[in-house]
């Protein structure tokens, strides 16, 4: 991941509650080498601090994540890091049918190997949950935490 993206994604993390999905490979579990013919590391780590990591064995982030969100109270939750078009995706498939309200942070976000600029992803987000930020500016931050009473936004880098 481009050391800009990962600084941009550890910057707001000081500023949002943030948690991390990070992928450790189980082909018990999900079948990355007999099925495509790599696999994901065993050990991975959060690229950025994170207030809460979750684990994943595949695409989708695990259902725990969504019961995390729902216990503080959070209904949009920005979503940003690797794999736009499949990792990132996957967790707003997985957020909206949950009922909550997935972001794409476009400037945070790089594709895979198919598409480095991460622009199929946000067009594919676009099209499916319609919200996608296109720089930072468009977070207003300073105006949302002065009108919130609680948590209701959280951030969820993807690190895969």
């Amino acid at each position: 991941m481009p050391e800009a993206v990962v600084a941009g994604i550890a910057a707001l993390s000081r500023r949002l509650h943030t948690v991390a999905t990070v992928e450790r490979h189980d082909e018990a579990v999900t079948p990355f080498a007999g099925q495509l013919g790599w696999t994901p590391p065993v050990d991975a780590a959060p690229l950025v601090p994170a207030d809460r990591v979750f684990v994943k064995h595949g695409y989708l982030p695990p259902p725990e994540l969504i019961d995390h969100f729902r216990a503080l109270g959070v209904e949009r939750v920005l979503v940003c890091g690797v794999q736009a078009e499949t990792c990132c995706l996957a967790a707003g498939f997985l957020l909206f049918d949950a009922g909550l309200r997935p972001t794409l942070l476009r400037w945070l976000s790089v594709g895979s190997s198919l598409d480095r600029s991460g622009a199929l992803g946000a067009t594919l987000w676009r099209h499916h949950f319609g919200s996608v930020l296109d720089g930072p500016e468009a977070l207003h931050l300073a105006a949302a935490r002065a009108s919130q009473a609680g948590p209701k936004s959280g951030s969820t880098p993807s690190s895969r």
